[in-house]
């Protein structure tokens, strides 16, 4: 039986354990020691931090895998990169990953090869005069971080006034000795999903984002489709192809942010991964990929080409193919537009505290893909500030994004969760 190595046991993680169980592989799983919900459904665990890519090798070589991977989380991309590339298996190359996970490497990585992205500067952890170097970039400014997902350390500044404050949020959110500060880009915000296969980049799916506001603007959930002119499409499609080259992508699916200002596509970030917060799930159910018991056609595609399978995302007998309207560019397909309009969203607390009482007195639809908790009556939880925060999510689908987000509504209204 072939093995599949998965990195970490998180919420996000857990469908791609079970949609390889469901393909017939032997998955092993390793996270730090923890209540994580991944632990269940492996066939091996080892309690390794996803961040020690040389420990996580040795096991590797020791259990003979046949693949690697993660998603939903920037923090061991590292670590499968690293082992991709030193036993020949398909995913991001030790590079790329490093890049991908580094803000400051790939915001070098852009400007070398003139993607479009913000203007920023790059600051030791223990620059003092860090001011000085900033003074010429317009505010406001965002603080960030270079190696945390989530949106964690990442902070929005208005004034000089918030510089220092900003700056211990981003220290207490980093492991390496510097950070990044870039101009805030006013604009149209929006993510993407996206997959490229030997260096071909094969589809960008944008998808909108429910946004919590704080120190910087945290995803509760997203939609698609996302219209956009084909224009400003076609710039998506030509502006990512510049950033995969930049960051010498060639193998993984990818989580992209981007901002368009005065017609234009601005490049935030490309992490080489699937995104969590039900991203996955998104372009499962917008391709008519599939979807059955919290595992989508996407996350089997994603599982198959870490083993090694070529992937056809869009065979032509297909029905996103049949009924949906290709958008090529030179040749190229960059987006189908008439897919399967679907909306999600997470459950959030407002509090830290412990749950005294769930009620989910919603009523069955076929159109409700999926109704998930987190957590059981007694857990201890806590107040949502990043995406893991999460208490659940609701999905739903509908002929119209309308539809779709009406029924999302109406379902989240009929779950009451109480928590003290």
């Amino acid at each position: 039986m072939k093995k599949l190595f998965i990195l970490g046991a998180g919420i996000y993680q857990v469908p791609l354990i079970k949609a390889a169980k469901k393909l017939g592989y032997y998955t092993i799983v390793t996270s730090i020691p923890g209540n994580y919900p991944g632990f269940k459904y492996a066939d091996k665990v080892y309690y390794e931090n996803t961040t020690d890519y040389k420990a996580l090798l040795e096991i590797a070589k020791e259990e003979k895998i046949d693949g690697v991977l993660t998603a939903g989380t920037d923090v061991a991309v590292i670590s499968q990169g690293y082992i991709a590339e030193n036993l020949g298996l398909i995913g991001p190359s030790f590079e790329t990953a490093q890049i991908s996970s580094d803000k400051l490497r790939m915001k070098k990585s852009y400007e070398e090869f003139g993607v479009r992205t913000a203007r920023y500067r790059g600051i030791q952890t223990d620059d003092e005069n860090y001011t000085e170097k900033i003074a010429d970039l317009e505010l406001p400014l965002m603080f960030k971080s270079v190696d945390s997902s989530g949106s964690r350390g990442i902070v929005k500044v208005n004034s000089p006034d918030e510089f220092e404050a900003a700056r211990n949020i981003v220290l207490a959110n980093t492991r390496t000795d510097h950070f990044v500060v870039e101009e805030f880009v006013e604009g149209e915000e929006f993510g993407a999903q996206a997959f490229i296969q030997d260096g071909k980049l094969e589809f960008i799916l944008p998808h909108g984002d429910y946004i919590m506001q704080g120190d910087a603007g945290v995803p509760y959930g997203h939609y698609a489709p996302y219209d956009l002119p084909d224009d400003i499409i076609e710039d998506v499609y030509l502006q990512t192809e510049k950033a995969l080259k930049a960051m010498k992508c060639e193998n993984c699916a990818l989580n992209a942010d981007y901002i368009i200002k005065d017609g234009k596509v601005y490049v935030l970030e490309i992490g080489a991964r699937g995104g969590g917060a039900c991203l996955m799930d998104l372009a499962s159910i917008y391709f008519d990929f599939g979807y059955e018991d919290g595992v989508g056609g996407y996350h089997e595609m994603i599982v198959r080409h870490a083993m090694g399978e070529h992937i056809d995302f869009f065979p032509e007998d297909s029905s996103i193919m049949k009924n949906g309207v290709p958008i090529f560019t030179n040749g190229k397909l960059v987006y189908i537009k008439g897919g399967v309009a679907n909306a999600s969203r997470m459950m959030r607390s407002d509090r830290d505290g412990v749950i005294v009482s769930l009620e989910d007195l919603h009523e069955p639809d076929p159109d409700i893909v999926s109704v998930q908790f987190d957590y059981k009556v007694g857990d201890q939880v806590r107040k949502f500030r990043v995406s893991p925060d999460r208490l659940g999510h609701v999905i739903t689908k509908g002929k119209t994004l309308d539809d779709a987000v009406d029924l999302l509504n109406r379902t989240l209204d009929k779950i009451h969760i109480e928590i003290e």
